[in-house]
């Protein structure tokens, strides 16, 4: 499965500083981070996609891995919605499709928090 890949070294670093990396043709693949929730690796595969593949903010972002996330793993978000797991989207709230996805511009303003040095919390 696509989990156990291994991120390369010199990954993308999504503005919220997680690890992000294309996995495969529409696959994003986000390393696991501790202490992180589910909205955080939604922003790093969003930031990836708009950033790193050129996608535009319309582009919808589906969840490919399965939920609960195991212990330590990262997640795999897909591009492709014949690649979704389903019932792994986020709650959708207002207007719009309600089909588990959200648009790139909405993963990122809407869950893209930056890390702040902990002197400044």
């Amino acid at each position: 499965m696509l989990l156990a890949l291994p991120l390369p070294a010199a990954g993308f670093t999504a503005r919220n500083g997680m690890e992000a990396a294309q996995v495969g043709p529409t696959e994003i693949a986000v390393a696991f981070r501790s202490g992180r929730s589910d909205t955080d690796y939604w922003c790093a595969a969003g930031d990836f996609a708009q950033r790193a593949m050129g996608m535009p903010v319309v582009t919808r972002l589906w969840r490919a891995s399965p939920k609960p996330r195991g212990a330590g793993e990262g997640i795999v978000f897909t591009l492709d919605p014949a690649r979704q797991a389903e019932g792994a989207g986020l709650s959708q709230f207002g207007a719009g499709p309600r089909d588990g996805a959200i648009s790139l511009g909405a993963a990122v303003a809407g869950h893209c928090q930056r890390e702040l040095p902990p002197w400044r919390e």
